[in-house]
């Protein structure tokens, strides 16, 4: 009996040797298995929120709005939580390492509030843009303007003499964008405040001289025609009575659009090209969104008058004597109002308006051998 009793209890010592030491094994085996793999940072790891419970988000949120409470607390401290590392080569340039949801690329110009929803912010957006470089001199002609433009045109003025606030005496003064800055050429506030992305939301940019007479013009039905005829850049024909014009963009009575036309003998080595077609005046030019995108990269940061522009925008449509064209059917009246002479500088005894001429065909001569010189080192050269 005796040597049964013994017999068994070294049977279970034996078993409870092994358990502890089978134990002690696996506990040395894991440890040596865990430090054997490189750490894991949990802030590289995105799991898609799908397979998130209702009580996960839950936690989530909670733990999140503890964090926010609390950072200003740990600010600087081990406990701030780690931000992911995140680089989006598809996001525009400088913003590579933004979440792509919070990316905003392109602005608008609609006017916002300072209260309530957003959402309920514009109670119509404007489908398209209209500007104007206006002195206070010109304003019975330029209110004259606007009032031919709808409830779908953003008005946006550009003032070269200074003069803002005395424009308030007209109601759609309140609503239009005034930028003032004085003695520049809408060129060159075109290039700073025309960007392509900031313009991105309107389907049609005006950009017009202050001295043209809209009688017979309605800016609604202009769009429509535009549309119709499929006009990347556009103008209103010109009143062939007033003014120097081409033949290219004088109106044509028995016409809706005309793309081409007839000029003097030896003026157009080809037909499609200036300025028998793809050509129109910087007077008073429409371009499309997609146009002006092209344009205004055009656009030289020193070019102020603009003159010879006109010849060398069939670069940005194809075809371009058949995306740019003059609408005859609504057409405007150039007054030839040399308003900006004024803000020239007086030399050796001639007038102001002497010196921006000069400056003008000094541009026209630049602009014309930079588009059809192919050099690599020329700034307009197009392959």
């Amino acid at each position: 009996m005796k040597s049964m009793y013994r017999s068994g209890v070294f049977k279970k010592s034996n078993g409870s040797a092994k358990l502890i030491i089978t134990t002690i094994m696996g506990v040395v085996f894991g440890y040596f298995i865990g430090v054997s793999f490189p750490s894991v940072s949990l802030t590289k790891v995105i799991i898609p929120s799908s397979i998130y419970s209702p009580f996960d988000v839950t936690m989530r949120e909670d733990q999140s709005k503890s964090l926010e409470r609390s950072f200003p607390e740990n600010l600087g401290s081990g406990n701030t939580p780690a931000t992911p590392k995140i680089y989006v080569p598809s996001n525009p340039r400088g913003a590579e390492s933004l979440p792509p949801g919070i990316v905003v690329p392109e602005t608008d110009l609609y006017l916002r509030r300072l209260w309530g929803e957003p959402s309920e912010d514009l109670k119509k957006k404007p489908k398209y843009l209209v500007t104007f470089t206006v002195g206070w001199g010109q304003r019975d002609n330029i209110d004259k303007s606007i009032k031919k433009f709808s409830g779908d045109f953003q008005i946006l003025l550009f003032h070269y003499d200074g003069l803002v606030t005395e424009w308030d005496q007209y109601e759609w003064s309140k609503q239009a964008i005034h930028i003032s800055v004085k003695k520049q050429t809408k060129w060159w506030y075109a290039k700073r405040f025309l960007h392509p992305d900031i313009v991105a939301a309107y389907e049609y940019i005006f950009i017009w001289d202050e001295d043209l007479g809209v009688e017979h013009f309605n800016a609604d039905k202009y769009i429509h025609l535009v549309k119709k005829h499929g006009l990347d850049i556009s103008q209103p024909g010109l009143e062939p009575n007033n003014g120097l014009t081409w033949q290219m963009t004088k109106r044509r009575g028995d016409k809706e659009v005309h793309k081409d036309t007839e000029e003097k003998p030896g003026w157009c080595s080809d037909p499609h090209l200036p300025p028998c077609a793809a050509f129109v005046e910087i007077m008073a030019p429409v371009f499309s969104r997609e146009a002006w995108r092209c344009v205004w990269h055009m656009i030289q940061n020193d070019l102020v008058h603009g003159w010879g522009l006109d010849f060398a925008l069939r670069r940005c449509v194809k075809p371009a004597h058949e995306k740019i064209g003059v609408v005859d059917s609504q057409w405007i009246i150039h007054q030839v109002v040399p308003s900006l002479g004024s803000q020239g500088k007086s030399e050796n005894g001639e007038a102001p308006w002497k010196g921006l001429t000069s400056n003008r065909l000094e541009e026209t001569k630049i602009i014309l051998l930079h588009t059809h010189t192919h050099t690599h080192t020329d700034p307009y050269f197009v392959p």
